[in-house]
Formats: C-alpha cells, sequence, structure tokens
C-alpha cells in the first residue's frame, strides 16, 4: 500500500485539529483534578464538622464535573473523526481544507450518552459517587 503524501497545507490542517483535540483532552483532565479537589476540600470540612450534609454535598460537584468532563471528551471524539477523514484514515465525510467540522459526526460513539456512559468516564466518576453516599450512610 503506498504512503500518502501530504501538502503543507493538509499537514497544518491536520496540526490545528490536533490542537483542539489536546486542547479537549486536556480540559478533560482539569474536570477530573477540580473535580477531586473540591470533594477533597468538602470531606475535609466534613472531618472537621461532623457534618454530614458535606458529603452529600461534594455530591453535586460530582456530577457536575461528570457533565462537564464527557462534553469536552465528547468534542475530542468527534474531532478524532474529522482527523481521521482529513488523514485519510477513514473516509465517511469529505472534509473541505482547514475545515472544522465536528457537527459531522453523530451518533454511535458520536453520541454524547454513549461519551457519559463510556468506561473511561464511569470509572472515575461512579466509585467517586459511591465513596461519598457509603460515608454518608455508614457514618
Amino acid at each position: 500500500m503506498a504512503t500518502k503524501k501530504f501538502s503543507s497545507e493538509e499537514i497544518k490542517h491536520l496540526e490545528f485539529i490536533q490542537d483542539v483535540i489536546t486542547r479537549m483532552n486536556g480540559n478533560s483532565f482539569q474536570m477530573k483534578g477540580w473535580m477531586v479537589a473540591i470533594v477533597s476540600a468538602l470531606l475535609a470540612i466534613y472531618a472537621s464538622t461532623q457534618n454530614n450534609r458535606f458529603v452529600l454535598v461534594a455530591i453535586v460537584p460530582t456530577v457536575i464535573f461528570w457533565f462537564l468532563d464527557t462534553y469536552y471528551l465528547w468534542q475530542e471524539r468527534k474531532f478524532r473523526g474529522v482527523y481521521d477523514d482529513v488523514a485519510g484514515v477513514t473516509n465517511k465525510n469529505k472534509i473541505a481544507l482547514f475545515a472544522m467540522r465536528p457537527d459531522l459526526y453523530t451518533g454511535g460513539k458520536y453520541s454524547y450518552f454513549n461519551v457519559h456512559f463510556s468506561v473511561t468516564i464511569l470509572w472515575v466518576y461512579l466509585p467517586v459517587i459511591a465513596i461519598l453516599l457509603g460515608i454518608y450512610f455508614l457514618m
């Protein structure tokens, strides 16, 4: 199989798309970090006051960050689809030079619901919620 030769414009286009993917990934990572920081702060307040309402309150930012993290990973998946089509890995959509069309990627692995309940997201947020509920009901 022959390797495709990319023009300098096509390479620049791929770099732009990769920059967006990197930014979405960084935002997703920050959501996890903020969630851990806020939940830890609320648990520290709970430990000093023994008021278990702080444990329940900690569930709220966990759920909010779960939805935000899902949004960034959803966008990242869509831009990976754009990248694959521009690079010629897949040919699902014809992407014009320097076009950024994540709106062309819907359904299946590109659906928000699919990302929200993906293994990589569930294994971060569900254990935190389970631990918080365990602390609330057992303490």
